[in-house]
């Protein structure tokens, strides 16, 4: 096996980037991928540590990142919340605004056991990281993407959470009535006409079922789970939303009008509208 020293790879794997990712993001990669793939942390970095490594490996994800494939399909995980995430071109990639909205959830419950349900689940990793935050939870996971499911309940079992996950289609079916004390959704809310502003790396590699509404009914998936949760949720239930920027108080607005009080809109660390929270009376 070959030896190299650690700012060579660094170098390497940047220049390999730099006709693809701007400079910013060809460092995070490259740094990331120096701990997650060589296991060579910032100290290693800094000593310019001597380090054997996989040749043939690296020229594969290389190939591969310079394609555009998405950083955390090449090495098959993302951390989100402090914990690993299994991750591949079946659930949507974890996103550090669905983290915050997540954090939100664990900061603003006051119950040691609330019954809570991610609609949407994806990866799992909403239900998931509350069942860790909030260990006597009950948490419940649903998608219309059976491989999706796959995808969250290996993440599950990775992480030693016991949620449950099932098969669920939001706009045909509904949801048992007054059982959950929370409930949250990530669901589609990118309009078709918004595909041309995306990066090659999102549109080729992730489930546009995950991401895209039509551009006349853009709300369809918030107004479909607000109706069916005003029912589902007992009193004092709170239904979480993580929203597309632009349409902020439209979805306050549809919260407003279903019966939803205490309603609150949240900005991400980016200083966008990102978050909506509502209370069932």
């Amino acid at each position: 096996m070959p030896t190299a020293r650690s700012k060579d790879l660094f170098q390497q794997i940047l220049s390999s980037l730099s006709d693809v990712y701007d400079e910013r993001e060809s460092m995070a990669i490259a740094k990331n991928y120096l701990a997650d793939r060589l296991h060579i942390d910032r100290m290693k970095l800094s000593l310019n540590t001597e380090i054997a490594f996989d040749e043939s490996l690296l020229r594969h994800d290389l190939r591969q990142l310079v394609n555009g494939t998405p950083y955390q399909h090449v090495v098959g995980f993302t951390i989100f919340y402090g914990r690993k995430f299994l991750t591949n071109k079946h659930a949507l990639i974890p996103r550090p605004e669905t983290e915050e909205l997540s954090d939100w959830i664990v900061k603003d419950n006051e119950m040691s056991a609330p019954m809570i349900l991610d609609i949407g689940t994806g990866t799992g990793c909403i239900p998931i990281s509350l069942k860790g935050e909030i260990p006597e939870a009950s948490c419940t996971g649903v998608d219309v993407s059976e491989e999706a499911l796959k995808v969250a309940k290996n993440n599950a079992s990775k992480n030693e959470m016991v949620v449950d996950f099932s098969f669920l289609d939001i706009l045909k079916e509904d949801l048992s009535e007054k059982e959950f004390d929370i409930i949250v959704s990530n669901p589609p809310y990118i309009p078709n006409a918004d595909r041309a502003l995306m990066h090659k790396n999102v549109l080729d590699y992730e489930p546009d079922i995950a991401l895209f509404v039509d551009d006349r009914t853009p709300l369809v998936f918030y107004q479909a789970i607000a109706e069916k949760a005003i029912i589902s949720l007992k009193k004092g239930g709170k239904l979480y939303f993580e929203i597309h920027e632009n349409f902020g108080a439209e979805v306050c607005q549809l919260l407003s009008a279903l019966g939803y009080s205490d309603i609150e809109l949240r900005k991400d660390l980016q200083g966008k509208d990102r978050m909506v929270r509502g209370k069932k009376e």
